[in-house]
């Protein structure tokens, strides 16, 4: 069986016992989370599409880990002007385990 959530602005399709990287998620490690956006759910045999979302429907997950993505450099730069800029990002991520998909 599998699902596709909507977690963060973005989509993720998973199964029982993925492990993914989504958008900072409230909690601590080792609580458990539940996605209630799911999107479609399905498996070999049957599909059901959500308008938006399918009713009824819930992805349960436990949080593994709370951390940061790798950074990101950005750098701005005007030619002849004297002008430069550095700059740098990382995105705080959820490490999370999805546990079951209701």
């Amino acid at each position: 069986m599998f699902a596709v959530v909507h977690t963060g602005g973005k989509q993720y399709k998973v199964s029982t016992g993925d492990i993914i990287d989504v958008e900072k998620l409230e909690g601590k490690e080792g609580d458990d989370v539940e996605l209630d956006q799911v999107l479609l759910t399905g498996d070999e045999k049957d599909l059901n599409i959500g308008t938006p979302l399918v009713k009824e429907s819930k992805v349960t997950a436990k949080i593994i880990t709370q951390g940061k993505g790798p950074k990101i450099v950005i750098m701005k730069h005007k030619q002849r002007k004297g002008y430069r800029k550095k700059q740098g990002h990382r995105q705080s991520l959820t490490t999370i385990e999805i546990t079951a998909i209701k």
